[in-house]
């Protein structure tokens, strides 16, 4: 079993199914082309302006100029880290993302820009993931740093209308990367994303926290606000970005948590980056973030959290039991009953996945779960009738396992109205509320939650067009341009009539650059400039 094979063995199978194979074989000469041509500008322009540990990065996990990386080579040098990386297709979901960084794991998109989009392309491709997020992996500080970024941003809440924009990003970066798509289906999903962004109702905790990932490991400068040096991946594998973020156009702000904050447009350059003074500060940046977040502070602001993002979230109860599922009403109690919570009563709508430390403890419960807060203990079965703090009294039938029937509920002596079937529970306290599900691997067996994004027409469509979209004999030209270059027989005269030849594809500015970079005064054949 290869290094690749192995660390995608190693995941679970919520996350395994979203990994696909990098297919080394299946890059087309152009596609090694564009890889080079992008390394070697960037290269020479971050030799001096990235962060020192940049180039030496590159080295230490794998990557070099002239030709895409393997992943195999990647994991062998990454693995001396604590680090791996699997390749996945194009963007996905925000939950599945974060969770693999949080687990060490580095998803790198295995397709790559086309020579038309060489400057800055929105899609995720596998220069901005390897040649952007793998170099700096090798500084243990920022290392640990994307592993806790992943983390927080695995636990935040995202709203109904997170999902909405995602896809409509998602769809928008699919037809830009469409050489067949028309100027219409480019406008209406371009329509989409400004609609799905029209709708966003407030900016959620997953919201924030993609943000300050942002700003800090996609957009990052380091230093001093007078001499930064870059560090965001996002800076380090755009040619255009990485040109104009170190100019007197871009404003230059000390980085604080109120970057997340800021919102970002990923169709344009930013007009504004932030600079941290050291890897030091980006964990105090991500701590006093953190410390507000609804996973870290439970209670009533967790609960509030979750019930406006109308989303699938988890509650940490006391004694280790957790409940996944929507939170559709809370009713407040009139004293504080644990700190940070004034809560009498919460329900949940079904499904709710019940699982203790992070397991589920069978199938979900197709009906309403209400947890009511206070010192006291429903009967494991038979009849019970509780008085809880806040005027709050419950009564009913046990049948076992939590499920009640018969189910009344009064608070000062008015009766609330609650569903009379039910999973009923009772906590001293509420100590997190996270988001997702507690058990990802649980729901996603149950309910596939991203099963229609996995799907991926279009996605496999542009990637089809893509490769139909080289012609043979032009391929044929790139693949002979780099034997050239690699076994150091190139000719002027061989040269100038590949020249000649490329002039039937007009279109195809790459492979003149590639010819014109062999010719230039000075050059060696088979050198490696």
């Amino acid at each position: 079993m290869g290094p690749t094979e192995r660390a995608i063995a190693e995941l679970p199978p919520h996350l395994r199914r979203f990994v696909v194979a990098q297919d080394h074989a299946a890059y087309t000469p152009r596609d090694h082309a564009v890889w080079r041509h992008v390394l070697r500008r960037l290269t020479a322009h971050l030799a001096t302006r990235a962060h020192p540990r940049y180039l030496a990065g590159l080295a230490a996990t794998g990557i070099e100029v002239e030709r895409i990386p393997s992943l195999d080579e990647m994991n062998r040098k990454l693995a001396r880290v604590g680090w791996s990386a699997v390749a996945v297709r194009g963007f996905i979901p925000p939950a599945v993302f974060t969770e693999l960084q949080s687990r060490r794991v580095l998803a790198i998109a295995a397709d790559i820009r086309t020579h038309e989009h060489i400057e800055y392309t929105p899609a995720p491709d596998i220069i901005h993931e390897s040649a952007g997020h793998a170099p700096f992996i090798a500084d243990p500080t920022y290392a640990e740093y994307l592993r806790r970024a992943g983390e927080v941003g695995f636990r935040a809440i995202a709203s109904a209308e997170d999902q909405a924009v995602f896809e409509a990003i998602r769809n928008l970066s699919v037809v830009k990367e469409d050489p067949e798509a028309s100027e219409e289906e480019v406008a209406l999903s371009e329509a989409r994303l400004r609609a799905a962004s029209a709708s966003v109702r407030y900016a959620s905790e997953s919201t924030r926290a993609s943000r300050l990932y942002w700003w800090t490991a996609e957009y990052g400068l380091v230093g001093t606000l007078d001499d930064p040096r870059i560090y965001g991946a996002g800076l380090l594998s755009s040619i255009g970005e990485a040109v104009h973020c170190l100019t007197p156009a871009v404003r230059k702000l000390p980085l604080d948590p109120g970057c997340a904050d800021v919102a970002y447009d990923i169709t344009r350059m930013q007009p504004q980056l932030f600079v941290a003074r050291d890897f030091d500060q980006l964990f105090e940046v991500l701590d006093a973030f953190d410390a507000g977040l609804s996973w870290r502070r439970g209670g009533d602001r967790g609960l509030e959290e979750a019930r406006r993002a109308r989303t699938v979230n988890h509650l940490a109860l006391s004694g280790g039991r957790e409940l996944t599922g929507k939170v559709a009403e809370r009713i407040p109690a009139a004293t504080e009953i644990a700190p940070g919570l004034s809560t009498a009563l919460v329900r949940l709508d079904g499904p709710v996945l019940v699982s203790r430390d992070g397991r589920a403890e069978g199938k979900p419960w197709p009906g309403e779960v209400v947890v009511a807060f206070g010192d006291a203990a429903v009967p494991e079965r038979g009849p019970f009738d509780l008085a809880l703090p806040g005027g709050l009294a419950l009564r009913g039938f046990a049948v076992g396992g939590g499920e009640v029937v018969d189910l009344r509920a009064t608070r000062d002596g008015r009766p609330l109205e609650l569903p009379t079937w039910a999973l009923l529970f009772v906590s001293r306290d509420l100590r997190s509320v996270a988001g997702g599900p507690a058990d990802p691997g649980a729901w996603d067996r149950w309910f596939g939650e991203h099963g229609t994004f996995t799907a991926g027409e279009g996605e496999a469509r542009a990637r089809a067009r893509k490769a139909k979209a080289l012609p043979p004999a032009l391929a044929a030209l790139y693949d002979e341009v780099r034997r050239l270059r690699e076994t150091g027989r190139a000719t002027r005269e061989r040269l100038l009539a590949i020249r000649e030849a490329a002039a039937a594809f007009p279109g195809d500015w790459l492979l003149r650059a590639e010819v014109d970079e062999l010719l230039a005064p000075g050059a060696e054949a088979g050198a490696h400039p």
